[in-house]
């Protein structure tokens, strides 16, 4: 199956041209990970101040923007090195099977950016400015993911620099904007959600164990092997889960979002599809599978403090 030549891939993994060629370029399945902390901040900012819509749909877009923009980043520089090819699994093949020109792929990307900056100067107007700083360091760790002489994904750092940005930064960032505050109990919130970002980030790079090791990649799954990165994936959804209970007890969390606790079938799916799995094709459920377990504790999350906020429940 590794052998699959471009037809055949694009075949297997349902690639169609057209519009959808510019809709995979944008990995839309990884987009929930810029969404749900947008989403569990700003829902958090409702239980203690009101919501400004604007200002959250403001992040909401730029959020999306840059997530969008830095896997085009990853499509670029990672053809650019010559590490895809059109047999490659897992990226948005625009550019080694549907012909895009490299040089399209980055305009785009540095165009998505400048869109995110001129949202974040409105959220800036309404908020502070301070939010640019926090905005342009996530920004530049956005391209430094994959661009610059010593990418960060091609080190064991991806998987925390990622969640840390993508989950603590941007919750921080969402609830910031509507109360002119962070408090700790906010900071505590994030951690679960910048965890299942991480493991979005770590199925990826178990997928792609064999061809980054080839390629020189020091990734965290390549350190401690397949075997163990798929433990360390089961470990950190039952961390993730864990933690959300614990919350719910101390009081940090309402008892709503026990809720949460529905997307565990996801986080067991998404495990086994890794087991004695080697062939990446063989693998795309369970990636997909880590996605929406992300996607479904995040909905989730944020909807349970929605409750809280129309029916509060207390001990």
């Amino acid at each position: 199956m590794q052998s699959l030549d471009k037809n055949a891939v694009s075949s297997a993994l349902n690639e169609k041209a057209g519009f959808q060629v510019w809709w995979r370029l944008l990995r839309p399945h990884t987009l929930t990970a810029s969404f749900v902390p947008v989403f569990v901040g700003t829902m958090a900012a409702l239980l203690d101040a009101s919501v400004n819509f604007w200002l959250f749909a403001a992040m909401l877009l730029a959020s999306m923007l840059i997530q969008a923009a830095t896997n085009m980043f990853n499509e670029y520089y990672d053809f650019v090195r010559g590490l895809d090819n059109e047999k490659s699994v897992g990226i948005g093949g625009t550019i080694v099977r549907d012909g895009v020109a490299p040089q399209t792929v980055l305009r785009l990307a540095l165009s998505f950016f400048a869109v995110a900056i001129l949202l974040g100067v409105y959220i800036c107007l309404e908020s502070s400015w301070w939010i640019a700083a926090i905005g342009i360091l996530s920004m530049l760790c956005g391209y430094l993911y994959t661009g610059g002489p010593y990418p960060i994904a091609y080190t064991p750092f991806g998987e925390l620099i990622a969640g840390f940005f993508m989950g603590t930064v941007i919750i921080g960032i969402s609830y910031f904007i509507q109360t002119m505050e962070v408090t700790g109990s906010v900071v505590w919130i994030s951690i679960p959600v910048a965890i299942f970002i991480g493991t979005i980030m770590l199925s990826n790079n178990i997928r792609d164990l064999e061809g980054d090791k080839e390629n020189g990649r020091k990734t965290i799954a390549i350190l401690i092997g397949r075997k163990n990165a798929v433990i360390l994936l089961a470990s950190l959804f039952i961390i993730s889960y864990l933690l959300m209970a614990v919350y719910v007890f101390t009081g940090i969390l309402p008892i709503w979002s026990f809720i949460t606790l529905l997307g565990t079938k996801k986080a067991v799916s998404a495990v086994k599809g890794f087991k004695g799995k080697t062939v990446n094709l063989e693998m795309m459920p369970a990636m997909k599978a880590t996605a929406q377990t992300n996607t479904f504790f995040g909905l989730l999350l944020g909807l349970s403090l929605l409750i809280e906020y129309f029916i509060p429940f207390h001990f």
